[in-house]
Formats: structure tokens, C-alpha cells, sequence
């Protein structure tokens, strides 16, 4: 069965092949994906990497956990499930009422 593994604290200048790259001296990896802005289309710094057996996911946490890749000691561990947030729900700011300013009049 597949494992992913979070992989954080990277370089921006890191690209898939060379994430890819990396694990794949430790198993066979089926995956790896970059996190990138959505507005920018900028890295975020972060990743997820799919290895194909739980036991090669250990191994490569254990090789790579704290390891140096493009300048920066990686943080690795094993992905947990996206939190599911509520439809329609958004980070900070208050919801409804003050729309800041705009279309009120006072």
C-alpha cells in the first residue's frame, strides 16, 4: 500500500524531479508534488512524496528526516489526512456584516 510522506522546510529552488530524486535512492516512489500558491504560482516551501510500501515510507523518513537537500535540512514524517473544513468557510476576517468599508454609508 502507498505512503505519503510530508516533506517540509525546502528549498524554493527544489523542483519535483530533484524531491523525486531524492526518495528514490531509499524505494520506489510513485509521486511527488510540489505545494505552490495558488495566486503566484510561487513554492511554498513544502511537498508530499508517495513511496510505494510503508516500509520503504520508513526508511526514507529515517534517511531523510533532517537531511540536507539544496541548502536546507528537510523535515520528513508521514502525511496526515487533510482536515476537511466546512463549505464556504475562509481563514480570518469576520463573516457577513462589515464589508470594510465598502458600499456603507454612515
Amino acid at each position: 500500500m502507498n505512503t505519503k510522506l510530508f516533506v517540509g522546510n525546502l528549498s524554493f529552488n527544489t523542483t519535483e524531479n530533484d524531491l523525486q530524486d531524492a526518495f528514490a535512492a531509499h524505494g520506489m516512489v510513485t509521486e511527488a508534488n510540489l505545494m505552490t500558491d495558488r495566486a503566484t504560482g510561487r513554492p511554498r516551501g513544502f511537498g508530499f512524496v508517495t513511496m510505494s510500501s510503508s516500509e520503504e515510507a520508513q526508511k526514507a523518513i529515517e534517511a531523510m528526516n533532517g537531511a540536507n537537500l539544496d541548502g536546507r535540512n528537510l523535515t520528513v514524517n508521514e502525511a496526515r489526512p487533510r482536515e476537511e473544513r466546512p463549505a464556504g468557510s475562509f481563514r480570518g476576517g469576520r463573516q457577513g456584516g462589515n464589508r470594510g468599508g465598502y458600499g456603507e454609508r454612515h
